[in-house]
């Protein structure tokens, strides 16, 4: 096995442009130069550098809540933790205990930043906390979802049932269910 270089040279970047944009998104296209002289173009998502938030709400010790929710890119309703962007100005934590409101229905008492992801590095820019949310209490804020969405109570010793389900299929979904197991057994 290769050891891993500390110091390994980022390649250089000798020109950004966007060459797309949409409502949500701008593709930039990066001219780089790595540091044995290889050229190459990539085209990546510019991300604003905010970031997101997944939460795993616990209900109590043996339940936790998902929501179930519209997900355009596969025309399906999903199951799934509570997410968003973290808003200017906002911490993470603070996002998390918002969208709790805004998606769930809960505020947080006790919240943990337990990891961050990433989601495709080599095309995009975004990162995203997974924060444990404890000690519950009902506290709603209006969000920006179309329609309500479906709060699911779920038994966490009943975790592998929810791997099997067609309509829990979201990466960063099924690594916060992960880490909430390995977060739970160092408790």
């Amino acid at each position: 096995m290769s050891k891993i270089d500390p110091n390994k040279q980022l390649p250089i970047i000798h020109q950004r442009e966007i060459v797309a944009t949409s409502h949500f998104f701008k593709v930039e296209r990066v001219d780089l130069e790595f540091s044995n002289g290889a050229t190459r173009q990539f085209e990546r998502m510019a991300g604003k550098g905010r970031g997101a938030v997944m939460i795993v709400p616990l209900l109590n010790k043996d339940t936790m809540l998902l929501i179930r929710e519209y997900a355009a890119g596969t025309h399906s309703y999903q199951l799934g933790f509570p997410k968003g962007l973290i808003d200017a100005g906002e911490t993470p934590l603070e996002a998390a205990n918002r969208e709790l409101q805004e998606e769930v229905g809960y505020a947080a008492r006790t919240l943990h930043d337990i990891h961050t992801v990433g989601m495709a590095p080599t095309f995009f820019n975004a990162h995203m906390n997974i924060v444990i949310a404890q000690d519950l209490y009902p506290q709603s804020l209006e969000g920006d979802e179309p329609e309500p969405l479906e709060v699911v109570e779920w038994p966490i010793a009943e975790a592998d049932e929810l791997l099997l389900r067609s309509d829990f299929v979201e990466a960063r979904g099924i690594a916060a269910l992960f880490l909430l197991q390995r977060w739970l057994k160092d408790q």
